[in-house]
């Protein structure tokens, strides 16, 4: 009986870190789109003109939509208990599109930053071009192992392991 209150409450602790880990991103992605559009609008750019752009509004308006259906369905008030079982898997793979989305909008991101720089006469291969490409680079492998370790498996216990005397 302890034992199945403790994992419950593992359990609740670990949907409240997700919870508010995705708020959090939540609230960043939208500042960010609101620097984005202060800046443009400061330095005279124009708005909402690229790719990168229309995925970033569209990414974060999924993003919001998928953060209160999983509130209300998985968190408060909360769905029923068939309700949050069929919506789980569906809810796994649209946070995982939206994820795949907002990397491959970054890597986006990265090359029109460096497009606009190389116009402006930033070298090819000059140190800020390699900084560039390197964040990039290091963001899609992020990306990457993010998902993989979405798919791995967590080690199953086994009565054959070492245990204590």
């Amino acid at each position: 009986h302890y034992e199945l209150q403790v994992i419950a409450s593992v359990e609740e602790v670990k949907k409240v870190v997700h919870l508010v880990l995705h708020v959090i991103a939540l609230i960043l992605g939208i500042i960010g789109i609101y620097a984005a559009f202060k800046y443009h609008n400061e330095s005279s750019i124009a708005n909402l003109y690229s790719l990168h752009s229309w995925l970033g509004i569209g990414i974060i308006v999924l993003y919001g939509i998928q953060w209160i259906y999983g509130f209300v369905v998985f968190f408060y008030p909360g769905g029923a208990a068939g309700l949050r079982r069929e919506s789980l898997p569906w809810h796994v793979v649209v946070g995982l599109f939206v994820y795949i989305l907002a990397v491959a909008n970054a890597a986006i991101g990265f090359l029109e930053k460096l497009t606009f720089l190389e116009s402006s006469g930033l070298a090819k291969y000059g140190a800020e071009a390699y900084l560039v490409n390197f964040t990039a680079v290091v963001t899609i492998l992020y990306g990457a192992l993010v998902i993989f370790t979405v798919f791995s498996k967590a080690p199953q216990d086994d009565d054959f392991s070492y245990s204590d005397i």
